[in-house]
């Protein structure tokens, strides 16, 4: 194996790579200071200080790895009453509940083998392997994972860690699988987390990460996805650089939909395990497209910022015309967006939310513009609606359009556009 670099890294600033350990990274773009994105704010709360960090983004040139420069606490990140859920979008729930019948026919894994869950949330993704009768077991550390338990996932409230590793092997036996869907890129104590998957999975078990791909952010100018609880951006082969330091090989990938366009890496437990196609096939893909040099980064920066004074220009537009502009959704990455372009609660005056959410009645971080029922958007038929999902705005605008918006929907990224029926 490698000489392996520190991949557990302290709270605050990191001038090296988070993976190779590289001290010369590449500056793309400077997002400001930023308060974290689901750090979601009660009224009493407006009038008091707020936290707020540096959110820089750089490449390093080396293993091709995209990252930010700082760590922000990850209970202050993760906190208890975390609002985010996984199983209220219905297009990510039909994607996560597929992860477990993708991995049990492609390993051939038997009813009754033990798949975990890291950072499983409310347990939508392992409710994929329950129903094909799989033992489950979730860890996360927030209260979502009482949803998961009384959903009928058993599920452990705790931040993952080699000890907690240890405890499950002792009591419910190694697992066949491991998954880590949408917190891979989260974790400061990454090394922690890859040995104690070693110590969960039995010899030859896979260990299936979900992340947002790195070419798919450049690809389609998603720099609202750039927001503290992600450290990293993963490439592919910034990936193989990172398992390579540890007894896994990567076998196999492939590019999903999720968030906007992820990568699905499955690791191996071992070294020289057979590897298939599609990574070789996907390595030529992230060359051809140039995601090793630095041209594409140059060309998303000045993207970036064009994007973001179109934005400001037409919300200032529509608030000298007397017209109103809202949000629509309230995903993680609309506090990066709406605070880069500085859209505060008198250009947006609310943020529309479904009526299930955990965030009605709260505060955007930073901007302090207020997250309601989506019904007060349908009683009112603002002149423009901003999707804030907007990588899901397909199917939500036309349910938004079947329950009787007339609204103009803007789609802020990749490049403004507004759609008018």
């Amino acid at each position: 194996m490698q000489s392996n670099p520190n991949h557990n890294l302290a709270v605050g600033y990191h001038s090296r790579c988070q993976i190779c350990g590289n001290e010369h990274l590449e500056p793309v773009i400077d997002l400001g200071h930023q308060a974290p994105c689901d750090s979601l704010l009660r009224t009493h709360q407006l009038t008091q200080p707020e936290a707020t960090y540096p959110l820089r983004f750089l490449r390093c040139p080396e293993c091709s790895l995209a990252q930010i420069d700082y760590v922000v606490p990850p209970e202050e990140l993760f906190y208890p009453d975390y609002p985010y859920r996984s199983g209220i979008t219905p297009s990510l729930v039909k994607h996560l509940r597929s992860t477990g019948a993708k991995i049990i026919e492609t390993y051939g894994l038997q009813p009754g083998a033990l798949a975990i869950d890291i950072g499983s949330n409310d347990g939508t993704l392992l409710s994929g392997f329950k129903d094909l009768g799989m033992r489950v077991l979730g860890i996360e550390p927030t209260n979502i994972s009482k949803i998961a338990n009384d959903a009928g996932i058993e599920t452990i409230q705790a931040f993952f860690s080699k000890p907690l590793a240890a405890e499950i092997v002792a009591k419910h036996g190694h697992a066949s699988a491991v998954t880590a869907a949408n917190m891979f890129a989260h974790v400061a104590g990454l090394g922690d987390l890859i040995q104690g998957v070693e110590t969960l999975l039995q010899p030859g078990g896979v260990f299936v990460t979900e992340s947002h791909y790195l070419l798919d952010l450049i690809e389609t100018c998603q720099y609202d996805s750039i927001y503290h609880e992600h450290l990293k951006f993963y490439s592919l082969r910034s990936l193989i650089k990172l398992f390579g330091y540890y007894d896994f090989t990567v076998v196999d990938v492939e590019r999903i939909p999720n968030y906007g366009g992820s990568i699905r890496v499955f690791a191996a437990k071992g070294k020289n395990q057979p590897v298939k196609p599609a990574v070789a096939a996907l390595l030529a893909e992230e060359e051809a497209f140039g995601l090793y040099g630095s041209e594409v980064f140059t060309r998303f920066a000045a993207q970036v910022r064009k994007s973001r004074q179109d934005l400001q220009r037409l919300a200032i537009q529509a608030k000298d015309e007397g017209k109103t502009m809202v949000g629509v959704g309230c995903p993680g990455r609309a506090a990066t967006l709406l605070g880069y372009c500085a859209m505060d609660s008198e250009l947006m005056p609310y943020i529309a939310e479904q009526s299930t959410s955990l965030k009605l009645g709260m505060f955007l971080p930073g901007q302090h513009i207020e997250i309601v029922d989506e019904q007060r958007m349908f009683d009112e038929q603002p002149e423009y609606a901003v999707m804030l999902s907007w990588h899901y705005w397909e199917p939500i605008v036309a349910k938004l359009r079947q329950k009787g918006l007339k609204s103009k929907i803007v789609l802020p990224l990749p490049e403004l556009r507004i759609i008018e029926s």
